[in-house]
């Protein structure tokens, strides 16, 4: 199969060098691949043979490690004048260059470990007049004349796993501002008197690491050039017992602080091993790891001054009232895993009054130790005790908390109590009563199964944290359950409750007022009450992950979605992780103004309503990822995401179109202040088709602009048919009405009107009764009769003006009247005259005139299209009380008469 050109080029290129220049110095120039952050650059582990020469100028500090540099070429450095760090560790530099610290003055710090470098010159370093801290560990060092005398600056020294056979770097005074020196790991034997001779003038010399050394000879005197030396570490040193205790004697001259003997095979401490040690001030002794079975009588006798012993690890079978002799100073005790109870002894591990002798301690680790039967006497003289730890520890005494269980720390000011995973089955009342200053609780991890009725408890009035998550049992709550704790900060029951617990009426937290963080995840709890959070106006932290609260916020649910966040409205965490949300109710998260972090991660959330985040203007942190998100509206989320610096929002099934993603693609885009982990690969599209699988990144925003100005369109398009089809419909329907009222208008608006002027002019007739002839009969019994002084009706066969023809008499008629009366009926329509003429005298009366003058009474059932067609009037016109409806009923007539006379007396202007 043949490689592709590019793969070929490179070799192509490096054959011809080779062939027209006959050497192997031709090399292709290739973009690195460090890390560069400011100054700092990181080139580890990306097998280059050189120091990369695309490199920032401004570099102060570059990491060449694990890589395979044969050596470290100055001029390859030239262009970084101002390094002050430079790491070439795990490579194979087989010597350093003098010049190098002359192409980079200011160096500080070089780390060489782990090379091959075997002579080591004073000419190497001559020029390292800066150099603060060189690192030469696992080489194969041979030093020549006074390779360090030239490093006055230096403070740290590393030459350990060199394989050197004296501890004797130079014969004349150097190193002055040494303060750390590391000559571990190397094949020496002896500690001679002048071997470190070469530091009498290192003054600030402190630390000596000699771990691992294979010590069978100390000299007299070996440590007296180094009398200021505050910090010994012997780790891993093949030592016998008397070796040691002649190096304690050594030490005996020093200002020595600090001893670490850990991992020395000192099975057994002899009640002398650590006698030299008593003139010094030594405060801290570690002694772990040693398999250490037996302490023997008054071993420790000799350090009344010690502060920390340290005895993790170890197989000590017996405590008696002596192991802890003359430890009158000590303050930390750390016995984790320290303890082991023999299989065939019936001996007690811990003898009472065992620690008696440790008045001024304050800190006791039994963490991980067969701690045993816990009597009355067992913590005797813990007088200045704070802090107990027997997590994970084994002793039958821990099964059932009683009153007299902790009997023995009475007098201890106990502040800390460490009791996870210490199989405790049940805690009896008043079981921690002893503990008036308690701060801290710890019962995770445990067996407990009981309810808590607050008696547990009592006592622990200042008591701020307790910790009982992951109880694998089951723990039940009462509404009186913290009542004794009304100080308690911080309450854990992660992984601890029975799925009923907080379906109580009276919440067991409601005391609790000053509660600020409140975990109650991975319980399964399906139904809580509106009211479980109320009272705790401080909280900060809810987390409520792993549980069953979906039904609780949906729309559907008996008696709406239940609004527990409401009692929180400080929050500043909330954790709601896996509880099969699919939706949110709109107020679920109202007035959470100093809510930062939000995490509703692996859910079912899809749709989400448009102002359900909007209160969150504080937040920082948002975690959304694994549920079934779609679209990423502004509306919903821009204003969560406006001050946000972490946005974990992965593996949603996300639409990749103009309307779901658009400003969310921008926003990636834009935002300078928010992380977005695993934006590239774990942000995919789920449609459509043409993006499925792709990175929401690769989403082409640009098509999304034509779109623009067609929307435009299609809403000015849009508006305009709407527009016209309604227009259409009022003109059908109501043309009518318009055409009147525009009537109207102009006569207003030109002054037509004579409205003022006829208003105020004397008629002769209240009304001009219009009839069709059929219906004059009609009109002589039920109008003439109503005739008075004060009501005069004008009748055209009647009130005729005699010498005028028959329309001037209409005319002027009608002009003498009040009113026109029509008297409705199917034959009045057909009547020629009123169709004619009469019809249009009475719509100037109406519109050109501008008065309400007409009133039709009606005495047929007359549709109002037919009155329209031949009046030209419609009853839309006319108040409602200028229709009138002849009566059926004969007693109803009384009423006709009085609402006919109303309507006469009306005045004839239009109402405004």
């Amino acid at each position: 199969m043949c490689a592709p050109r590019s793969s070929l080029l490179p070799a192509v290129i490096i054959i011809i060098c080779e062939v027209l220049t006959g050497q192997h110095t031709c090399a292709i120039s290739q973009k690195t691949s460090c890390q560069v952050r400011g100054s700092r650059a990181d080139c580890s582990h990306l097998s280059l043979t050189a120091v990369p020469p695309d490199l920032p100028r401004n570099l102060t500090s570059l990491d060449m490690s694990h890589n395979k540099l044969p050596g470290i070429s100055p001029a390859s450095l030239a262009a970084y004048p101002g390094l002050l760090h430079l790491d070439v560790s795990y490579n194979s530099i087989t010597k350093l260059d003098g010049a190098l610290c002359q192409t980079l003055p200011l160096l500080q710090t070089l780390n060489m470990e782990h090379n091959q470098v075997l002579f080591f010159r004073k000419e190497d370093v001559s020029h390292c007049t800066n150099l603060i801290q060189l690192i030469m560990a696992s080489n194969r060092l041979r030093l020549q004349g006074e390779p360090f005398s030239a490093l006055q600056s230096l403070r740290f020294l590393d030459v350990s796993r060199n394989k050197l056979q004296s501890a004797k770097l130079g014969s004349q005074p150097q190193l002055p501002s040494l303060v750390n020196l590391n000559l571990g790991n190397n094949d020496f034997t002896a500690l001679k008197k002048d071997d470190f001779s070469f530091l009498n003038h290192s003054s600030f010399l402190r630390v000596l690491n000699l771990s691992s050394a294979s010590l069978k000879t100390l000299e007299r005197g070996c440590f007296e050039p180094i009398s200021s030396l505050r910090t010994l570490i012997m780790d891993g040193s093949k030592m016998g017992t008397l070796v040691i205790s002649q190096l304690c004697s050594e030490l005996s001259e020093t200002d020595i602080d600090t001893l670490s003997l850990q991992k020395m095979n000192m099975v057994t401490l002899g009640n002398m091993t650590l006698s030299g040690l008593q003139k010094t001030n030594l405060t801290f002794l570690d002694l772990s790891h040693n398999g250490m079975g037996k302490i023997e009588k008054g071993s420790f006798q000799w350090l009344s001054r010690l502060q920390t012993l340290n005895l993790e690890d170890n197989n000590i079978k017996h405590l008696t009232k002596d192991t802890f002799q003359g430890l009158r100073s000590l303050k930390k005790l750390q016995l984790t895993k320290a303890l082991a109870k023999h299989p065939t002894s019936s001996t007690p591990i811990i003898e009472d009054f065992s620690f008696q002798p440790l008045g001024a301690l304050e800190s006791l680790i039994l963490r991980g130790s067969a701690v045993g039967e816990i009597t009355e006497h067992t913590f005797t003289g813990l007088t200045s005790l704070k802090e107990l730890d027997v997590s994970w520890s084994t002793s039958t005494s821990f099964k059932i908390i009683t009153i007299k269980t902790f009997n023995s720390l009475a007098g201890s000011p106990l502040q800390k109590l460490n009791l996870t995973g210490a199989d405790i089955t049940q805690i009896n009342p008043g079981g921690f009563s002893v503990f008036k200053n308690l701060t801290t609780l710890l019962l995770d991890f445990n067996f407990i199964k009981q309810t808590l009725t607050g008696k547990e408890f009592d006592g622990l009035g200042q008591v701020r944290e307790i910790h009982l998550s992951n109880n694998l049992q089951k723990i039940n709550l009462s509404s009186t359950s913290f009542v004794n704790v009304p100080n308690l900060r911080v309450l854990t029951l992660g992984k601890s409750l029975v799925v009923k617990a907080l379906e109580l009426d009276s919440s067991p937290f409601s005391p609790l007022c000053n509660l600020t963080n409140l975990d109650l995840s991975n319980n399964n709890i399906a139904n809580i009450k509106e009211n479980m959070l109320e009272g705790l106006v401080n909280l900060k932290v809810l987390k409520l992950q792993h549980n069953n609260l979906a039904r609780l916020w949906k729309s559907a649910n008996l008696g709406g979605p239940v609004l527990f966040l409401k009692w929180a409205q400080n929050l500043t965490t909330l954790v709601m992780d896996s509880n099969g949300f699919d939706e949110i109710p709109l107020l679920a998260l109202r007035k959470l103004h100093n809510l930062r972090e939000l995490s509703l991660g692996n859910n079912l959330l899809n749709s989400l309503q448009d102002s359900v985040f909007d209160d969150l203007t504080s937040l920082q942190s948002l975690f959304l990822q694994k549920n079934m998100i779609t679209t990423v509206s502004p509306v919903v989320f821009r204003t969560p995401m406006s001050n946000l610096s972490l946005l974990v929002m992965d593996k949603n099934p996300f639409d990749c179109t103009c309307e779901s993603i658009l400003w969310f693609v921008t926003w990636l885009n834009n935002t300078n202040t928010t992380s977005v982990p695993d934006l590239k690969e774990q942000y995919k599209c789920n449609t459509p088709h043409a993006y499925f699988n792709h990175s929401i990144m690769d989403f082409d925003g640009l098509s999304c602009k034509d779109m623009t100005p067609f929307q435009a369109l299609y809403i000015l398009s849009s508006t305009a048919v709407i527009m016209l089809i309604v227009t259409a419909l009022m003109v059908r329907f109501h043309g009518w009405r318009i055409q009147f009222y525009w009537n109207i208008l102009i006569n207003r608006t030109l002054g037509l009107s004579d409205a003022t002027v006829e208003e105020g002019r004397e008629y002769e007739y209240d009304a001009y009764v219009i009839h069709a002839e059929e219906d004059s009969s009609w009109v002589e019994r039920r109008m003439v009769p109503l005739e008075n002084e004060r009501c005069r009706f004008c009748l055209e066969d009647r009130d005729s003006i005699p010498g005028r023809s028959q329309l001037e008499s209409i005319i002027d008629n009608i002009r003498l009247s009040r009113k026109i009366l029509f008297v409705v009926t199917e034959a009045l329509l057909r009547d020629p005259w009123v169709r004619r003429f009469k019809a249009y005298q009475a719509l100037h009366q109406v519109i050109e005139a501008n008065r309400d003058s007409v009133i039709l009474v009606f005495l047929q059932d007359v549709h109002d299209y037919k009155i329209s067609r031949t009046l030209f009037l419609r009853k839309g016109m006319l108040r409602p009380c200028c229709i009138l409806d002849w009566p059926v009923h004969r007693e109803r007539v009384p009423a006709f008469h009085q609402k006919l006379l109303i309507a006469l007396g009306m005045t004839n202007r239009l109402q405004e």
